[in-house]
């Protein structure tokens, strides 16, 4: 049955390459795995109809099966600006995102895209992989640079430690670095589930 209407979609388009039968033949050929074919397709139709967003989703996902992830993720980026809440093409521009290593970036997709489809159990479970993976290990807390002693001097037969005040200055720039870089981070996090919610 899939094959009569693949061959009936190919047609209509065929008499009529102007119609927009283009993005249903497109989105055949991306479900039976041809996907340089859903690939041409597209990008043909997209000629005619560049606003047809749903055609823009089939090609950001064919193009990730062809593993032209930064291709795919122009194209699923642009089809979100249209349609911000387009669930495939949140979960596809995740899929591209993660695929070239973005983990922070894709992960915020993925819970857009959970937001949009609650309890998906396949989304739950990508979202705590990658939560795993983006978290910074679990570590002992920053421990500033040991003080520098720069002269023992006796007092009283006992030896004293006087600490380098340049060093001290640098211990507490260090401390105060550490803190400002992780409130940064914060801040960043926070502004791109913003954006992204």
């Amino acid at each position: 049955m899939a094959e009569s209407r693949l061959e009936d979609l190919r047609r209509r388009v065929q008499q009529d390459p102007s119609s927009i039968a283009f993005a249903q033949l497109a989105e055949e050929y991306r479900r039976s795995g041809m996907f340089q074919e859903a690939v041409d397709v597209c990008r043909s139709g997209l000629l005619v109809h560049p606003a047809y967003h749903s055609a823009r989703v089939t090609l950001g996902r064919a193009l990730i099966e062809l593993r032209h992830y930064e291709d795919a993720q122009h194209e699923l980026e642009q089809a979100l600006r249209a349609a911000p809440e387009n669930l495939a093409a949140i979960r596809g521009l995740a899929d591209a995102l993660r695929r070239q290593g973005a983990f922070e970036e894709a992960l915020v997709q993925y819970q857009a895209a959970l937001a949009l489809a609650r309890h998906d159990p396949d989304l739950e479970q990508i979202i705590a992989e990658l939560s795993r993976q983006v978290a910074p290990p679990e570590s002992e807390p920053a421990v500033a640079p040991p003080l520098e002693i720069t002269a023992i001097k006796p007092v009283d037969d006992a030896p004293v430690a006087v600490v380098d005040p340049v060093a001290e200055q640098q211990r507490a720039r260090a401390v105060a670095t550490l803190a400002a870089l992780e409130q940064l981070l914060t801040a960043v996090h926070v502004a791109r589930a913003q954006r992204c919610a």
